[in-house]
């Protein structure tokens, strides 16, 4: 036997690494467990270490960017302080709120945006349709909370563990593990805002995606074969409904054997890239963790030569049944085994590929009893990892492996932008990958759930998210889908998905009607590109989500706390289903603005309202963003009480990293009402990128609108 697996062992007889099952220890009495160290490690950011841990070698952190050492003590003021308690192998970390302090954040799960009152299990799930522990367990962990008080100043908790856990929010929040001690840090702002900046300057900010990526995306499990790809293309085209990528689900492979390509489904993947490149679409290929038992496969081979898979307790390489059936599992543990995933990435992306998507990365297993790999099986770890069980790793399975799939994809296109979609995540997780939502399903209440969902991720660091729209589970019903394409439209993360085996779930496949309704949703969201591509910069440089409930429009407002329905696009736009019922609002008149011939008359059309004082770039309608949008240039004018609007339109190349140089253009723009006509005017800029020469047409909107004037030299 190895002596990394005797070690193990014998930290499990001594009850101090590893936990038993749940339940095991239910009986035991927690005891009091002090701590040994805090103090401050930022500004307002206190750590809490107790003891069993040494605060100058705290395990590694695979949510925080560097390891936090303490700078000073706690400052005098410093009030709210977690206390520690174990029960034999659990560790647990309780924090005492008042009772009127409105909890968010825990990351992936479904329920209510407010999470008073919730239980949030942080075992990352392969959960069809969020049944499983009725979603209070699904594809992804963020061991995080934010609290926001009466008078809107907030605080934030930051449990530092990977382990299997528990975290319930309550007057008492209490985070279990079934694993060792851990720090916790706590954030002290005045708004909610601040604790969403400082969460990102310790987990780490979004990289800037390409602009293509806030295209519209379809997908469905499986388009094949590569003429049934060029049929969904061109059909898009010629219906004249805006799209940006296509997606290839699993069954564009070899016998499920990631990659490779089916020679008769998909003799030429380069082939087909360039034809849907010609057509303006760019085209993500799937690619999963389990790789195929097969002696005389190449990824199998290579990988078996280099000894990167995940180990059984006893030692042995483990295998376990997924889509290719018998399968074994690189342990992204390894730096070892990460520079060879990085590199298989070479060969695959010179297909012409764009993206990649990673699924299946809790990891799923389809035979076993909780669809996953046993929690004693083993990582070996190395470089700052430590060896240890599966039950330590698992939640992080997945972060490993997209961080891996970013390093290998910017090693083959070095002068692109990586995207990569994931599944499966944690906390900090937003470095290496966009998310969406897992398998939800074709269902009226999914919908409404939806918004919640997307909202507690952008609350709990990660900005670049969405759910399929449509559902991806059971048939979708016209009346259903043409609701939820409306709405999806303003997802961050914008893409239409399908199960196999259910009725098609494109755009036109419910009559024209629907398909009017989608031209229309997507309409909308393609003249908004600018506007959302500057919140995006915006996201990538403050941490603020780019989706965001209403009440970050003025936290002191406490009727908003429980808003769900209604939220905002970055801080000028304001989303408004016509179905939610009675919607809390920000106060103010936010005017309701149109963007397209037929998007009031439209009831599946969300309103779309403006904040006073705002100004929102548009483009024209176009069918994907390598089309020109900004020629002319729409500035969208929304006065204030007293006449005066600003706002901000980020431009750059939209691919590639000469932004990071200074190649491009941040404009702030100024309205002032003067002899009652508003003028506008180029405030600052900042950026090395010139101004292009082009028309602006200026529209003010709101109770001092005008005619829309016309202007060159903004």
């Amino acid at each position: 036997m190895k002596p990394s697996v005797l070690s193990w062992r014998h930290a499990l007889a001594l009850c101090l690494f590893v936990t038993p099952l749940l339940g095991l220890a239910a009986n035991l009495p927690f005891r009091p467990v002090a701590t040994s160290a805090s103090g401050m490690i930022g500004d307002q950011i206190a750590i809490f270490v107790p003891e069993g841990l040494d605060p100058a070698h705290l395990p590694h952190s695979f949510a925080l960017l560097k390891s936090p050492t303490i700078a000073e003590p706690l400052t005098s003021t410093w009030a709210d302080q977690p206390s520690f308690t174990c029960s034999g192998p659990e560790f647990r970390a309780t924090f005492t709120v008042n009772k009127d302090v409105d909890l968010y954040g825990g990351g992936e799960v479904t329920g209510p945006l407010r999470r008073n009152g919730t239980l949030v299990r942080l075992w990352n799930t392969d959960n069809y349709t969020y049944a499983k522990d009725s979603g209070s367990r699904l594809y992804q962990s963020h061991p995080w909370i934010m609290g926001v008080r009466r008078d809107g100043s907030s605080f934030g908790l930051l449990f530092d563990s990977t382990w299997k856990a528990e975290m319930t929010c309550a007057e008492t929040i209490t985070y279990t593990t079934q694993g060792p001690a851990f720090p916790v840090i706590v954030i002290e702002r005045p708004t909610p805002q601040g604790v969403l900046q400082a969460l990102a300057d310790l987990t780490g900010h979004m990289p800037l995606p390409p602009r293509w990526a806030l295209g519209y995306q379809q997908c469905r499990y499986s388009y094949e074969p590569d003429s049934r790809v060029r049929e969904i293309a061109e059909t898009f085209r010629q219906k004249r409904i805006p799209c940006d990528v296509i997606w290839m689900d699993i069954d564009y492979m070899d016998g499920y054997r990631i990659f490779t390509f089916d020679g008769k489904k998909f003799p030429s993947p380069k082939a087909l890239n360039d034809d849907l490149h010609r057509l303006g679409f760019k085209a993500v290929w799937m690619i999963d963790p389990g790789v195929k038992r097969d002696p005389g496969y190449k990824v199998f081979d290579s990988g078996t030569q280099a000894d990167v898979w995940v180990k059984n307790s006893e030692g042995q390489t483990f295998v376990g049944s997924v889509w290719p059936g018998p399968c074994v599992f690189p342990d992204f543990t390894r730096p070892e085994t990460r520079s060879w995933w990085s590199g298989l990435y070479r060969d695959f992306m010179a297909q012409g590929i764009d993206g990649v998507w990673n699924d299946m990365n809790e990891p799923a297993v389809f035979d076993t009893p909780d669809w996953t790999m046993p929690e004693d099986n083993w990582h070996r770890g190395g470089g700052e990892l430590v060896p240890g069980p599966h039950r330590r790793y698992h939640n992080v399975y997945g972060m490993l492996m997209v961080a891996a799939t970013r390093e290998g994809i910017l090693k083959a296109n070095p002068d692109k932008r990586p995207f990569v979609l994931t599944r499966a995540n944690f906390l900090g997780g937003q470095r290496y990958a966009a998310t969406w939502t897992g398998d939800n399903a074709s269902r009226e209440e999914h919908i409404p759930l939806s918004i919640p969902m997307s909202l507690t991720l952008g609350l709990s660091g990660q900005p670049f998210n969405g759910p399929d729209i449509g559902g991806f589970a059971d048939f979708a019903a016209p009346d259903v889908w043409s609701r939820w394409i409306g709405l999806g439209a303003f997802y961050p993360f914008s893409r239409g998905h399908g199960v196999k085996g259910s009725n098609d779930k494109e755009p036109w496949a419910f009559g024209e009607k629907v398909e009017k309704t989608a031209r229309v949703a997507l309409e909308r969201r393609y003249r908004l590109i600018p506007y959302l591509y500057t919140v995006f910069r915006q996201t990538s440089v403050t941490g603020l989500p780019v989706m965001r409930p209403v009440f970050l429009a003025d936290p002191k407002d406490v009727s908003l706390r429980g808003e769900d329905s209604a939220f905002t696009l970055g801080p000028d736009l304001l989303v408004v289903p016509r179905w939610a019922p009675s919607p809390r609002l920000p106060r103010g008149d936010w005017p309701e603005i149109t963007l397209v011939e037929g998007d009031l008359q439209d009831p599946d059309q969300p309103s779309l309202r403006i904040r006073p004082g705002s100004i929102v770039a548009l483009g024209r309608v176009v069918q994907n963003t390598t089309e020109e949008s900004l020629d002319p240039l729409t500035l969208l004018v929304c006065p204030d009480g007293n006449g005066r609007a600003s706002g901000d339109l980020y431009e750059d190349d939209g691919d590639g990293f000469s932004y990071q140089k200074g190649n491009y253009l941040l404009t702030t723009y100024q309205a002032e009402t003067k002899n009652g006509q508003v003028v506008v005017t180029v405030k600052s800029t900042e950026g090395q990128r010139p101004r292009p020469v082009r028309k602006t047409v200026i529209v003010v909107v709101g109770p001092r609108a005008t005619s829309s004037t016309e202007s060159t030299g903004l």
